[in-house]
């Protein structure tokens, strides 16, 4: 019998509503990890959740996805990644609509196939319609490109796939995962996150820069962290980058070198603040403001009009904050390291 801790994590939805979820992580399952940064890190986490239970590719297909991403609102459904919309369980298929299973790291980037355990492993397989897809292949995830017919939110180039806002974040965290959990040998792909694209079939999965953005502008939410707990019920291993945000940035980017501004029409200042900053920006559309603890929590959110606007931060900590600013398409504009201070 395993025991568990009970962690309360304060989590606040992409749509701006709060609530409180239940991480069942057990007693003990990081403390090889805690306090370590870059290739340390990365090397305990994969002492972790390496050697996990195997199950078949039938078994994805029959029982585990059914419940790992299953419709909340409707348990006869499933959530199909990149369109969200909820299908019957029971449409699996390949017809043009019906539901197949998406390697989220492409099973060409280190030809891994449906071969266990890369090619089986749930933490990066999920529900997707299956002429969408087709329609992913093999591309590395960057943004840009043309908009996808059926799955609207989704834009994509010869080489790249750009996913829908609401899982931008889930994406990058599976493909984390994968970089972490198969590092070569007993047969396995040594799987590696680089920041290009065009990379099949060689096992490494880009880009980079824009996962960490993803990752940062779309923490975990309910249905990520169910999923994370449902899996752990079947393989025995959990995704870490959905229990602790923070690791992400501690093995692929530290915090201090985010660069100030993408785009030099976008300012934030004072930085160091104390109570207010003036966020000014000459773009004619509307613009989004987030703020996001270093552990992924989104702090503040405001709609921006062009020019001038003072935002108070009072209520915030001290510390440091990243704030992110956004266009009316959710894409990353600007990206900055905030320091919240007393004096």
């Amino acid at each position: 019998m395993k025991s568990f801790v009970i962690y309360i994590q304060f989590v606040v939805l992409s749509i701006g509503l709060t609530s409180f979820v239940q991480a069942q992580i057990p007693a003990g399952y990081y403390d090889d990890a805690i306090g370590l940064q870059g290739e340390e890190l990365k090397q305990s986490l994969h002492e972790i959740i390496n050697d996990h239970e195997i199950f078949s590719y039938n078994d994805l297909r029959d029982f585990i996805l059914r419940e790992t991403d299953e419709d909340p609102n409707n348990s006869n459904n499933v959530i199909l990644l990149y369109t969200g919309r909820s299908q019957a369980k029971s449409s699996f298929g390949g017809g043009a609509n019906d539901w197949n299973r998406e390697h989220v790291w492409a099973k060409s980037h280190g030809d891994f196939g449906n071969t266990p355990p890369a090619g089986t492993d749930a933490h990066h397989i999920r529900p997707t319609d299956a002429s969408v897809n087709s329609a992913r292949g093999n591309k590395d995830f960057a943004e840009g490109g043309q908009q996808h017919s059926e799955a609207t939110g989704c834009y994509y180039t010869q080489y790249t796939w750009e996913p829908r806002n609401a899982v931008k974040g889930d994406v990058a965290r599976m493909i984390f995962y994968m970089a972490v959990r198969y590092e070569g040998g007993d047969g396995v792909p040594d799987l590696e996150v680089v920041d290009h694209v065009n990379t099949s079939p060689n096992p490494e999965h880009g880009k980079l820069q824009k996962l960490l953005d993803w990752h940062l502008v779309d923490p975990p939410d309910d249905f990520e962290r169910n999923r994370n707990e449902v899996i752990y019920s079947y393989q025995d291993n959990r995704n870490p980058f959905i229990d602790h945000p923070e690791f992400v940035e501690a093995i692929w980017g530290d915090p201090n070198s985010v660069s100030n501004t993408d785009d030099v029409s976008l300012r934030i200042y004072p930085n160091p603040a104390i109570n207010d900053i003036t966020i000014s920006h000459a773009h004619h559309e509307e613009l989004y403001y987030y703020c996001y603890s270093l552990d992924g929590r989104q702090m503040q959110s405001y709609r921006l009009t062009p020019g001038n606007q003072d935002i108070s931060i009072d209520q915030l900590p001290p510390g440091m904050y990243f704030v992110v600013l956004q266009n009316i398409n959710g894409r990353t504009l600007s990206k900055h390291k905030l320091i919240k201070t007393t004096h």
